[in-house]
């Protein structure tokens, strides 16, 4: 359950102990200017970045010492060349490498940031005051966009959790549900753990939380066909029953390049099972996981979200008037 004893009071900025940033990096040299530019021209900055350079090849090591030299909240932290960028776990494995260079709770709230990402000014400022204003939230952010001349066109991602390339966590509900999976789809599970707790998971569009991606997700390694195939046999290691990958895959179809997405995360998906490879063995998870996938079918997605988020909104309310 929501731990209130960890959440500051609202308005209350002598509790604020700031935020912190960790980026896992490799071979980011044609985007992460941008989002040390972004980061730089926060109204609100982190109290700390640290930023993990994941064994690049190309001229990243260089631009971050760079930037580490002019601004003494960043902090670069060089790890071995694995040999190929890795995502999923290796993005995971990456994190938690700078996670423990930190003393995390010296700080209110934590964020996993891509480093291929350009955001407003008062991003994380408004995350921390819609935070703030609902003691619920565990972990939140803004929607993904990209950039298509002077239009900008929305990543398809759920309310119900915040964004893969920007997790925004609360710290208390980061140590309550025990961090990421270092797994593919650790940032789908993630937020299905955080409700299981009595957290509320979500994500919104309004201007000051726009984020700008500047690589299209799942594109990161080899290519986007290879990426929703990673996404189905993500979605069979989390515990998805087929009959929702299908539905998901469906809706998936109507995306630029369009039907090719769909179908590679039904060719991921099938070909897991067929593999039968490793599933998220977590007995109580799988059974309020799937409960809540078959719900979303059933009524639809927000109805059942808006189910789930009032019951915990309605269960914080409840221990905060017993504290009074």
């Amino acid at each position: 359950m929501t731990d209130l004893a960890q959440l500051p009071a609202k308005g209350d900025t002598a509790a604020r102990k700031g935020y912190l940033l960790i980026s896992p990096c490799r071979d980011e040299a044609a985007f992460l200017e941008a989002t040390i530019a972004s980061v730089v021209a926060q109204t609100v900055q982190p109290a700390k970045w640290v930023i993990v350079d994941d064994g690049s090849t190309d001229t990243t090591p260089d631009l971050l010492a760079r930037a580490s030299a002019q601004h003494s909240f960043i902090h670069v932290i060089r790890r071995e060349d694995r040999g190929r960028r890795s995502v999923g776990p290796g993005v995971v494995d990456a994190f938690y490498f700078g996670l423990e260079a930190v003393e995390l709770g010296d700080y209110e709230f934590v964020c996993k940031l891509d480093m291929d990402l350009r955001f407003q000014p008062r991003y994380f400022e408004r995350l921390m005051e819609i935070m703030d204003a609902d003691p619920a939230l565990g972990n939140f952010s803004g929607k993904l966009f990209l950039e298509y001349g002077d239009r900008l066109v929305e990543e398809r991602l759920r309310d119900d959790n915040a964004i893969g390339p920007a997790k925004f966590y609360r710290v208390s509900c980061f140590q309550q549900i025990g961090g990421f999976v270092r797994q593919v789809s650790w940032d789908g599970i993630d937020g299905h753990v955080c409700r299981m707790h009595g957290w509320i998971p979500g994500a919104r569009d309004e201007r000051d939380l726009q984020v700008i991606h500047l690589r299209r997700m799942g594109s990161s390694e080899k290519n986007f066909w290879e990426g929703r195939q990673r996404h189905g046999r993500g979605k069979y290691f989390m515990g998805s029953r087929f009959y929702y990958v299908f539905a998901v895959a469906i809706y998936r179809m109507f995306e630029r390049p369009f039907l090719v997405g769909g179908v590679g995360i039904i060719v991921g998906y099938l070909r897991a099972t067929l593999a039968r490879k490793t599933r998220y063995d977590n007995a109580d998870y799988l059974t309020f996981f799937r409960r809540y996938e078959l719900e979303s079918l059933f009524y639809g997605r927000v109805r059942t979200m808006n189910k789930y988020n009032l019951r915990a909104r309605e269960r914080v309310g409840a221990r905060i008037q017993s504290l009074k």
